[in-house]
C-alpha cells in the first residue's frame, strides 16, 4: 500500500469500531510468537472431553471440537480462524452495477489441522443463503464478522474438505474515521475491491488472515459491455444473453487481503516482459490516463529493474489496474495486478506496488505486526529506483528523513512495534522501516546487501516470514552482528542518534 503522512496512520483506525480491541505482547518479535494459525489456533484451550475419540468402523466420526474464532493476530485477534488451512478458493460472483447487488458462491477447499466439529469463516454483512460441507447441508450461525459452519459429520484432522457458501446482498464498505474506505467500493461505472487489512471479508467468506494463503479462481458475471478484472491470468471470457463472464486464475498462493475484483470499462494493454511473464494492464476509460505515456509505458522497464534488484518475479502474470477508485487516496498491491487510483498514478507508486509483489505478496507477513517488512522494503525500493535513475541516492533519502525533528511523527514508535492497529500503516512503518534496510546496507556493503535481498525473497518465496525470521536471516547471511541496528532503529523508541 502506498499512503502518505499522518493520514496513513489513520487509514485503519475505523476498524477498531468493528473489531475487538487489540491485544499486545512485548519484546522483540512478539507478533510472530503471539500468532496462532492452523493447528496452533486455540490448541491450548481444549482438554479432557475434547480429546479426539475414534468412532467404530462404519460410523460417523464425532470426536471433534469447535475451532478457534481467530488466528490470534496481535492487532486483529478475531481476523482469520483456527483449525484448518485453505488450499483453494473458487469464487463465482454476479454483480449488477446499477443496483450494487452482489450474488456469490464461495467454494473453499481446505485441510483440517484439528479434529473439527465446527469452524469459522470471516464474512462481514451479506446474507448467507445456505452452506454445505462435503456436499451435505451444514449448520450456519452468524455473529458479527464470524460465520460458523457446523458440518453434518465431524472432520478428522488431516482430511481435505470442501465447503460451499451461497450469499448475496449489497456489500458494505468499511469506512474509517477520516473518511477512507476499504472493502467492496462502488464506482461511477462499477466497483473495485480493496482488502487491506480486513476489507476482503466484505465480499467473500474466507480465512482472511495473511497467514493462510491459497490459490484462487475468481469468476465474475456482469452486464454486457462491462468488464471484470481480477488477479492472475484470464482463463476464459464468454457471453450469454446480455451478460459477460470473466474467469481469472491465480495459481500461486495469495493472501485474501490482496485479492481484488475491478468492474467497469477498461482499455486493456497486453505484452510480455523480457523474461516471458505475460502482462495485462487495465486502464479505466474515464480516468484520463495517457496509456502510452511515461508511467504505463515504463512498466516493462520497471519490471526488469525490479527483477535485477529483488530476484526472479514470483508470479506467472503481471500488470496494473488504473481505476477511478471512489474516494480512495491510496494504491494497493493487489497480487499480480496492483490497483492505483488515476489521480496518484505515478512512477514511484508503480515502483512501490510492484516491489510488494516480492515483499508482502510472495513473502507474506506472519502477522500484521510484521507490516514493516512489506512497507519498509517497498519504500526502500523507491529510494533504489531514484538512485539507479539519476535522482536522489538512497543515502540522500535517508539523510533527509533523519534530519527531521525528534518530535516528527516519523519517530512516534519503532517500526517493528506499532502500538495499536491504527498504527500499522503509520510513517514509522514505511519510512523508518526503509531506514532500517538502509542501515543494513551501510553496514554490510552493496554486494552483501544485494545477495541478502535476493536470498530473502528466494528463501521465503510464496511463504510467510516474521521480523524474527528476518533478523536471524540477515545476521546468518552476512555473518555480522546487527544488534545495534535492531536495538536502535527497529525496536528503539524515539529518534536514533
Amino acid at each position: 500500500m502506498k499512503t502518505s503522512g499522518r493520514l496513513a496512520a489513520l487509514a485503519v483506525a475505523g476498524l477498531l469500531a468493528v473489531l475487538p480491541a487489540c491485544s499486545q505482547s512485548h519484546g522483540r518479535g512478539g507478533g510472530a510468537t503471539g500468532a496462532r494459525t492452523g493447528a496452533d489456533a486455540g490448541s491450548g484451550t481444549r482438554t479432557g472431553a475434547d480429546t479426539a475419540r475414534k468412532g467404530a468402523a462404519g460410523t460417523a466420526f464425532r470426536g471433534g471440537h469447535p475451532a478457534a474464532e481467530g488466528a490470534g493476530d496481535p492487532y486483529f485477534p478475531e481476523l482469520g480462524n483456527g483449525g484448518y488451512d485453505v488450499t483453494h478458493y473458487a469464487l463465482t460472483l454476479a454483480y449488477d452495477p446499477d443496483s450494487g447487488r452482489l450474488e456469490g458462491t464461495a467454494q473453499i477447499t481446505a485441510k483440517a489441522t484439528e479434529h473439527l466439529s465446527a469452524f469459522n469463516l470471516d464474512l462481514l454483512g451479506m446474507e448467507v443463503l445456505g452452506a454445505t460441507v462435503d456436499g451435505r447441508t451444514a449448520g450456519v450461525r452468524r455473529d458479527g464478522q464470524e460465520l460458523t459452519l457446523r458440518p453434518h459429520d465431524h472432520l478428522r484432522k488431516g482430511t481435505t474438505f470442501r465447503s460451499v457458501v451461497r450469499y448475496a446482498g449489497t456489500p458494505e464498505p468499511i469506512t474509517h474515521d477520516n473518511g477512507w474506505r476499504e472493502g467492496w467500493l462502488r464506482t461511477d461505472n462499477g466497483a473495485v475491491a480493496f482488502g487491506e487489512p480486513t476489507g476482503s471479508m466484505s465480499w467473500f467468506p474466507g480465512n482472511h488472515h495473511p497467514s493462510d494463503k491459497a490459490s484462487y479462481d475468481i469468476t465474475v458475471t456482469v452486464p454486457k459491455g462491462v468488464q471484470a478484472i481480477s488477479n492472475g491470468q484470464l482463463s476464459e471470457r464468454r457471453s450469454s444473453g446480455g451478460r459477460e463472464t470473466f474467469h481469472w486464475h491465480q495459481a500461486e498462493p495469495m493472501a485474501g487481503y490482496v485479492a481484488t475484483v475491478a468492474i467497469g470499462s477498461y482499455d486493456i494493454k497486453t505484452s510480455r516482459t523480457r523474461s516471458g511473464v505475460p502482462v495485462l494492464s487495465a486502464v479505466d476509460t474515464t480516468a484520463g490516463v495517457d496509456e502510452d505515456g511515461e508511467v504505463l509505458g515504463r512498466f516493462p522497464e520497471i519490471m526488469e529493474w525490479a527483477e535485477g534488484r529483488f530476484g526472479p518475479y514470483p508470479f506467472s502474470s503481471a500488470g496494473l489496474i488504473v481505476d477511478q477508485a471512489a474516494d480512495v487516496p491510496y494504491a494497493l498491491e493487489t497480487q499480480t495486478r496492483p490497483t492505483i487510483p488515476a489521480d496518484i498514478f505515478h512512477t514511484t507508486n508503480v515502483v512501490h506496488e510492484l516491489a510488494h509483489q516480492w515483499f508482502g505478496n510472495s513473502v507474506t507477513p506472519r502477522t500484521w505486526r510484521d507490516m514493516w517488512l512489506n512497507e519498509g522494503f517497498a519504500t526502500y525500493a523507491e529510494w533504489l529506483w531514484t538512485e539507479d535513475h539519476g535522482g536522489a541516492t538512497a543515502q540522500e533519502h535517508f539523510d533527509r528523513n533523519h534530519a527531521k525533528a525528534a518530535d516528527d511523527d516519523e519517530w512516534d514508535f519503532p517500526p517493528a512495534k506499532p502500538p495499536t492497529a491504527s498504527d500499522i500503516s503509520g510513517q514509522p512503518v514505511y519510512v523508518r522501516g526503509a531506514m532500517v534496510i538502509h542501515k543494513i546496507r551501510q553496514t554490510v556493503g552493496d554486494e552483501a546487501f544485494g545477495a541478502l535481498v535476493r536470498g530473502w525473497t528466494r528463501r521465503h518465496r510464496h511463504g510467510h516470514a516474521s521480523t524474527d525470521d528476518f533478523t536471524a536471516y540477515a545476521e546468518a547471511q552476512t555473518g555480522r552482528d546487527l544488534d545495534s541496528i535492531w536495538d536502535s532503529w527497529l525496536y528503539g523508541d524515539g529518534k536514533p542518534a
